[in-house]
């Protein structure tokens, strides 16, 4: 999955829609193993109380997004978007500057993926809920 600038909640939708439908397909198989696995690696059950705690970050920050009452938004991601064209070409003339580079690049990304987040913004909600629930019924194994 190699995130553009304007498809980053698609790749976010996209990223959640595949784990959602793996779960759906072998969580009766994945409950049993992870039962067994709770004797042997404890921390089996952190780490799902941890992938739950960070969906639920995901989705209160998915949540306090409102991109709609931006004035302006869709001129601020069209900048953004020219910016990612020239700080590309210029990670070639300054291969030193490149983390730095790769640092305005990402935020670039976020601002010029914010329009079509309004777009998938109740099915990112619905997939983070329905993976959420896969996990809890594994940490009840």
């Amino acid at each position: 999955m190699a995130t553009t600038p304007g498809s980053l909640f698609e790749d976010l939708k996209d990223a959640l829609k595949d784990f959602k439908e793996f779960l759906d397909q072998n969580i009766n198989t994945i409950k049993p193993a992870i039962a067994a696995l709770k004797s042997l690696v404890p921390q089996i059950t952190e780490l799902l109380d941890k992938l739950v705690e960070l969906m639920g970050k995901l989705k209160t920050e998915i949540q306090n997004l409102n991109v709609s009452a931006i004035p302006g938004l869709a001129e601020a991601s069209q900048f953004t978007e020219k910016i990612t064209g020239f700080l590309n070409a210029m990670k070639t003339l300054l291969p030193e500057e490149a983390s730095e580079i790769d640092s305005v690049l990402e935020v670039a990304s976020l601002v010029t993926g914010l329009p079509s987040l309004d777009e998938v913004k109740a099915e990112i909600l619905s997939l983070i809920d329905a993976i959420v629930g896969h996990l809890n019924t594994l940490k009840s194994a």
